[in-house]
């Protein structure tokens, strides 16, 4: 059985045929999904399509490359968490890759929403889900600083694309690390290496989706029930069982998010 632990079914391309993506998804042996909120404005989206649904939970934050719409507090995050099915703070970090000919001084309002979000895992004592992109140096520095100011921020770098360094740094703070479907593209070898790198135990598998559909449905739109698909990936780069690895990640996935994920209705 497998868990898909970043997806976005609240985007409209996959909300609107939900019943079949969970079908899908029991077809496909996945027994659950996190999905992910990116903006306050789809929040309250994202947390009904958890409650209403038990293979189903949900995260509350602001993506970092979010601009224009609601700016999250603290007690915002902390009053989303306590809804029911909410088990993550996120996605949060840092994303640099598209500047728009600001410098990296000028993100500050990014780093300091990132702060914002760490401070408010700390408060309910939930993961934080963590996208970084061409931002990792200051990514894991933030959550140094803010570690150090408190008990350390605990989750998972999600889509992991960075290099071994990173994933190493990632791992000494404590952190998971999650594989998407890029890990099973052509040119991705430095990627695989990095699944093969991160010790079993910390190791989960998204899809990211409605994005990154892994090989052999590259370029189509992407649904959790692919998920078993970036498992055999990960699985190859491992040299190991793709079972073992469902398994594997599976309780992972009920380690960090304090979770018990339900069995598959029997058909």
């Amino acid at each position: 059985m497998f868990v898909d632990s970043h997806c976005h079914l609240s985007f409209p391309e996959l909300q609107a045929r939900l019943p079949q993506i969970l079908a899908e998804m029991q077809l496909a042996k996945v027994q659950g999904a996190l999905c992910i909120c990116t903006t306050m404005e789809e929040f309250a989206t994202v947390q009904g399509l958890a409650a209403g649904q038990p293979h189903l939970w949900a995260s509350v934050g602001v993506h970092p490359d979010t601009e224009g719409l609601t700016e999250p507090t603290e007690d915002d995050l902390v009053r989303g968490a306590s809804l029911p099915k909410v088990i993550a703070i996120g996605e949060t970090g840092l994303d640099y890759y598209r500047l728009n000919g600001r410098s990296i001084a000028d993100m500050e309002w990014q780093r300091e929403r990132f702060r914002t979000h760490i401070r408010a895992a700390r408060r309910t004592d939930l993961p934080l889900v963590i996208h970084t992109r061409s931002a990792s140096d200051d990514t894991v520095r933030v959550l140094k600083e803010e570690g150090a100011n408190g008990p350390p921020p605990r989750g998972v770098f999600h889509c992991f694309t960075e290099t071994l360094a990173v994933a190493r740094a990632a791992l000494d703070l404590g952190f998971y690390v999650s594989m998407s479907g890029i890990v099973s593209f052509r040119n991705a070898a430095d990627l695989r290496e990095v699944a093969a790198f991160v010790p079993l135990d910390r190791l989960l598998i998204e899809t990211d989706s409605p994005y990154l559909a892994p090989m052999p449905f590259r370029g189509k739109t992407n649904t959790p029930a692919l998920v078993p698909h970036v498992a055999a990936a990960v699985a190859g780069a491992r040299g190991m069982e793709v079972d073992a690895l469902a398994e594997a990640t599976t309780r992972n996935f009920e380690q960090l998010f304090r979770v018990q994920v339900p069995a598959l209705a029997v058909t």
